[in-house]
């Protein structure tokens, strides 16, 4: 909680008056931390991008992280795996096998996480649209991991995630990473290869795992040659 509403207004490009009108209608993420409200970084960056709001680059600065090598979206897939037939009859019956499956260290609760990428749910549905959702925590530095991860799971029967064209989801993408910043860009390179027809056609026909990292690897590399 390294935030202060000193901080948050400067970082949120808002006077201090609104932080405090904010927590005070309790609609922005604050803690009360010896009687001064404090901020989490990752928090208060998901929920102003949530809500379209201007942020301040500051907000995105990881110093201890800026030194690290991003992944590619495909070195993530790779390290997370992709799972078929995932079972569930609802949402948090799919979150729940969803935690089972991924490829984290032992030490990770796969209970604590479930609720977790359930709390995200709650908030605001991760379903994109198309039969596709991307689960991810609220907070990435929460599990105290240090590989950054994609999973790719296909369920046995399409469920509800509440996404916003009404349909039922039967793709996801979970999303586990070390970082802030490991995590804008996995989701941001994740949300440009399914705008390619070639990579979210082979989703849509569940190809092999051979067949989707093939594609995958296609569609960056139409994208990177697109690129100025």
């Amino acid at each position: 909680m390294n935030v202060s509403v000193k901080n948050a207004a400067k970082l949120l490009n808002v006077s201090e008056k609104t932080i405090y009108r904010w927590i005070k209608q309790k609609i922005v993420p604050a803690y009360r931390v010896h009687e001064q409200y404090r901020f989490n970084r990752a928090e208060l960056l998901e929920w102003a991008t949530s809500r379209r709001m201007g942020v301040s680059s500051e907000l995105l600065h990881e110093p201890e992280a800026e030194a690290t090598p991003l992944p590619s979206l495909s070195e993530a897939l790779e390290a997370g795996g992709v799972f078929y037939r995932v079972e569930g009859t609802n949402r948090d019956m799919v979150l729940a096998d969803i935690a089972q499956h991924l490829r984290l260290p032992d030490e990770v609760d796969r209970d604590y996480l479930q609720q977790v990428l359930v709390a995200r749910e709650r908030i605001a549905s991760t379903g994109i649209g198309d039969g596709i959702a991307i689960p991810h925590p609220r907070n990435p530095v929460l599990l105290h991991i240090t590989k950054p991860t994609v999973t790719l799971c296909f369920l046995e029967k399409p469920v509800d995630f509440d996404a916003l064209d009404g349909k039922p989801v039967r793709i996801l993408f979970t999303v586990i990473t070390p970082t802030l910043r490991s995590h804008l860009h996995l989701l941001s390179k994740l949300g440009f290869m399914l705008r390619n027809k070639g990579f979210k056609k082979t989703l849509t026909e569940e190809g092999s795992r051979e067949e989707i990292f093939s594609a995958l690897r296609l569609a960056q590399d139409e994208l990177e040659a697109t690129r100025p």
